[in-house]
């Protein structure tokens, strides 16, 4: 794993983390915590969608790209995309109902397509294109909320999810320019063989990471319950901290991810891994610290008055925040190898103590219930994630732990690119 590619995705996954944190405070002072829970709402909504469209525009689009040609693999995860960011969000209609459908299934399309390009890059192990497009979607979609609010003069919380259909438009387009300018029309064609090797991995990778989603957010749909939406907007804050904090350990496991697809060596893959498990700790370590060193006051005087339990939320989640960070590295390792059965087990096993205690905790604590659920159901999926690794190798504490050679190294990379 390249020094350098850590450091330039380290720095662009700070800045969208700045990006993240600006936004998620526009929006609670904008339109307050009904409105901020109405947008995690139909985000949640969005991520369930984006499970079904991955199967064919997901992890599978990176394993295979450096297996079938783009053409093939592109036909598949485009039609696929278009078929099920229509259907799922109209079935979802019947089972509850929405006051934004018809944005979720814009979102739901173009969103998809736009992964499909920004993961065939992860393939390619163009690492610089996947950063920058993961940037440009913050950047781009302020840009229009911008426009949107203040020259349109739309200032409902619609502006919100126009602005960001927009914005995944506009970079589907640019990128499909990029991608698209290399092939060939003669290449495209159906493929029985193809299709099943992208579904019968995909599906299996998006059946781990749908039961870890919904063991991530089904405190949301129990919140918006028992305790109504502006309760999901409060705690909605924590869950963006903990989000921000997991750039990091993300853009590891995407980096780390595109060497283990590419490479036959399983102990330069631990190694890698291992690599990538201590920087995540670290960094999450030290993340987690200083947003718990600030003051109560201070996320009142910036999210407003509604959200002053904030300090307190990131308190109950930070342990599982900090698991998750790390655990992530293990979980894209395991994909990476094609193991993708203890990925489903982890993930039920959040899933099933999320459902029961759920019902039980959230009802009587409300917020703190929901982080109290959420942290310890991190911390057992985790767990399981941690013994099978070290399963494989032998466990040592200094895998946590940045050596000082390994310090210089990074400083003189970064001195080096900034000279």
């Amino acid at each position: 794993m390249k020094q350098n590619t850590i450091v330039k995705t380290f720095i662009s996954r700070f800045l969208i983390l700045i990006l993240n944190f600006g936004l998620v405070i526009y929006t609670t002072n904008m339109w307050g915590s009904e409105g901020k829970g109405t947008i995690s709402i139909v985000i949640a909504d969005l991520t369930i969608v984006g499970f079904f469209c991955n199967i064919f525009v997901g992890s599978s689009v990176t394993y295979f790209a450096s297996k079938f040609k783009t053409e093939q693999i592109l036909l598949y995860a485009y039609l696929w995309s278009l078929l099920v960011g229509i259907a799922v969000p109209l079935i979802f209609s019947f089972v509850h109902p929405m006051e934004y459908q018809y944005y979720l299934v814009g979102l739901s399309v173009l969103s998809s397509l736009l992964a499909a390009n920004i993961n065939l890059f992860v393939g390619q192990k163009n690492i610089r294109m996947f950063n920058l497009y993961t940037i440009l979607q913050q950047v781009v979609h302020i840009l229009f909320i911008v426009v949107i609010v203040y020259i349109i003069k739309i200032t409902s919380v619609e502006s919100y999810f126009i602005a960001q259909m927009s914005c995944f438009l506009l970079l589907f387009i640019i990128s499909s320019f990029q991608i698209l300018r290399h092939c060939k029309m003669v290449n495209i064609s159906f493929s029985r063989q193809i299709r099943n090797k992208l579904f019968h991995y995909g599906w299996k990778i998006q059946l781990s990471s749908f039961f870890q989603f919904l063991s991530n957010r089904l405190s949301f749909y129990f919140l918006e319950f028992f305790k109504g939406i502006t309760s999901v907007g409060i705690f909605s804050i924590g869950i963006a901290f903990s989000e921000a904090i997991w750039t990091v350990s993300k853009s590891l496991s995407i980096i780390l991810y595109a060497d283990v697809v590419n490479t036959s060596d399983h102990n330069d893959a631990i190694e890698k891994t291992k690599i990538s498990l201590k920087i995540s700790f670290l960094i999450s370590l030290l993340f987690i610290i200083g947003i718990l060193l600030l003051p109560a006051q201070f996320y009142v005087m910036v999210f407003g008055k509604d959200f002053h339990e904030t300090k307190q939320i990131t308190l109950f989640l930070a342990p599982g925040i900090l698991a998750i960070a790390v655990s992530n590295i293990i979980g894209y390792y395991f994909a990476g190898i094609n193991k993708l059965r203890i990925l489903n087990i982890k993930s039920v096993i959040g899933l099933v103590f999320t459902v029961i205690s759920s019902f039980f905790i959230i009802p009587r604590w409300g917020v703190i219930g929901a982080c109290i659920v959420t942290s310890v159901s991190y911390c057992l999926s985790s767990a399981l994630l941690f013994w099978k690794f070290y399963e494989l190798t032998e466990f040592r504490i200094r895998d946590f732990m940045i050596s000082k050679s390994e310090i210089n190294l990074l400083l003189n990379k970064v001195l080096r690119k900034n000279n």
